[in-house]
């Protein structure tokens, strides 16, 4: 038995802790749906704390930085835009919001969206330590690059530290695939809490809108990111797909692409064979800016409002839920739920009514989760381009099929 334990890998055990909660989840919805006892100590009591738990717990040249930079924001921009293109155009063909007459005491209120310039503005920190403690992980990045510039032009003094970071780096790595053994607990708690809270009737009166939604969301990540991916770094997407599986699962369970963000660096850099210092780079800025999932689901929501509230939009309307949603994408947090609040900035460039969100609250947990698996697709597809383009990518490692790393370090 202790054998067989041995070899359940890392997918095999977050897939049985997703199922099991989703069974769970079902059964409670269906034999105490009204219960205070579940609601208080299940819902949002043991499986509550337990998936928030679960979901909490080196550039020496200043020149390699700016190509880095530039290649990896221009192609999280250029896929952000194409997600959002596929999305309006098959809603368009579709017309997911048609004919329906659907009312909602669903009220969504939108926090305000920050201005362009004060995204900009808020790249920089007043207080490292304070971005740090927040999690504000674009400020993260932007220190961590001026604190990297400061070692490389210091010269001795920045070498000795480097090999502190380096050794510092290994530990958190081992202590996260320590953590990583927990995963299938935490899935089957958050997976528990999602399918007992779930009401499924509003998936069958919006079965259109959601369908639609998770078919261009997953024609995005199967099928545009392989094409990409073959297209600009001649690598084999099949190879690439099979390799990210368990980021991929692992992203579905928390809908958070910053709580997947350790397992994406350590699949990219030890079962891709992208270099640390490509990854280390890519991979939190993807977590950060690459919200193609979201920018889907806001370019399907904004013609399905558009059409269950019979108020036409223009060529330029379009336009402009394309530039509003790519740019949205830079600043936004890669947490759960934050994309209804960037589908409020759209909805109201292009004059719809914000209380629209209303209708697609009751699915979009379940579409949220899927977002998030496809953004983390985007972010490691990015990491291999970048990586070969600079020559930072082993191949070797990258084509060995068996290379599953991940799976035996965390077995």
């Amino acid at each position: 038995m202790t054998e067989n334990k041995k070899k359940m890998g890392l997918t095999t055990r977050i897939v049985i802790g997703m199922f099991a909660g989703i069974a769970l989840g079902v059964l409670l919805k269906l034999v105490a749906p009204d219960s205070a006892f579940v609601d208080a100590y299940l819902t949002n009591g043991l499986f509550n704390v337990v998936g928030k738990i679960f979901i909490a717990s080196s550039l020496s040249d200043p020149s390699k930085l700016g190509r880095l930079g530039g290649k990896a924001v221009g192609l999280y921009l250029v896929t952000t835009a194409i997600a959002i293109s596929l999305a309006i155009a098959a809603a368009v063909l579709i017309q997911p919001g048609m004919g329906l007459d659907l009312a909602t005491d669903a009220v969504f209120e939108p926090k305000e969206a920050p201005s362009l310039a004060q995204v900009i503005i808020d790249l920089f920190p007043t207080n490292p330590v304070e971005a740090m403690a927040s999690g504000n992980m674009l400020q993260i990045i932007v220190f961590a690059l001026l604190f990297g510039i400061a070692m490389a032009l210091v010269g001795k003094p920045g070498e000795r530290l480097k090999g502190f970071f380096e050794d510092l780096n290994e530990v958190i790595m081992k202590l996260v695939l320590i953590l990583m053994n927990l995963a299938p607990y935490g899935v089957f708690a958050l997976m528990a809490k999602l399918f007992t809270e779930t009401e499924f009737g509003a998936i069958l009166n919006l079965g259109k809108y959601f369908l639609l939604v998770l078919g261009v969301l997953l024609f995005h990540g199967l099928v545009s990111y392989p094409i990409i991916l073959k297209t600009v770094s001649k690598m084999n997407p099949l190879i690439f797909l099979k390799k990210l599986r368990e980021v991929q699962i692992f992203g579905f369970s928390t809908a958070s692409s910053n709580a997947t963000m350790p397992i994406t660096l350590e699949a990219v850099t030890k079962r891709l064979g992208v270099s640390n210092s490509v990854g280390s780079f890519t991979v939190p800025l993807g977590a950060t800016i690459n919200m193609d999932g979201t920018a889907i689901m806001q370019g399907v929501a904004t013609v399905f409002i558009a059409q269950v509230y019979m108020i036409d939009l223009s060529i330029a309307d379009y336009l402009m839920v394309v530039l509003t949603a790519t740019l949205a994408s830079v600043g936004t947090a890669g947490v759960p739920g934050v994309g209804l609040i960037m589908l409020a900035m759209v909805l109201g460039q292009v004059g719809l009514p914000v209380e629209g969100i209303g209708l697609i609250i009751g699915v979009d947990r379940l579409l949220d989760m899927t977002r998030t698996a496809v953004n983390v697709t985007g972010d490691a597809m990015v990491s291999v381009i970048i990586a070969k383009s600079e020559d930072e990518l082993d191949e070797t490692v990258y084509n060995d099929a068996n290379a599953d790393q991940l799976e035996r370090d965390l077995s």
